[in-house]
């Protein structure tokens, strides 16, 4: 049997409920570590993770038959779970409800997963993608773009 052909790929963004800093250096493995499998389960591809202590971005390859609120609702849910029983059982952890996702286009992969993968860096240097740093339409820009990092055209292949 012939398959339908299909490449999306989508940028997630959420955040920890309230933002608060639980993403910490000792859980961070384990807890992308579940984010990953339960992604690999639904028959994503995971191409990159990272974040910050009160956030996470994940972009994938994602198959025809799952949707982005599927994705997110088994993500965020079983990595709630997991980290309240196993990872931080003294603290109620949660995410916000809500999250945002872009769709990434094949050339622009290797620039998204490049950022995704330095997002501590990009802090620590103020080089930020406002406009996928915020999880909601009514979340003020907290930081400001690179100089034509934001806007360049010229993304790698």
């Amino acid at each position: 049997m012939r398959r339908s052909k299909a490449e999306i790929y989508l940028h997630f963004v959420w955040a920890t409920h309230q933002r608060q800093p639980l993403v910490t250096p000792e859980v961070e493995a384990a807890l992308y570590g579940c984010l990953v499998g339960e992604a690999q389960r639904l028959g994503c591809d995971v191409l990159a993770i990272g974040g910050m202590p009160d956030h996470v971005h994940v972009a994938v390859q994602m198959p025809t038959r799952v949707s982005a609120a599927q994705l997110m609702q088994r993500m965020k849910g079983v990595s709630s779970a997991y980290a309240r029983r196993e990872l931080l059982p003294d603290q109620p952890f949660g995410w916000q409800d809500n999250y945002a996702v872009f769709s990434l286009s094949r050339p622009h992969r290797r620039r998204v997963v490049a950022y995704i993968r330095g997002q501590k860096q990009h802090h620590a240097a103020g080089t930020l993608w406002p406009e996928w740093e915020e999880t909601d339409e009514d979340a003020p820009l907290r930081a400001s773009a690179p100089p034509a990092a934001a806007e360049s055209g010229g993304m790698e292949a």
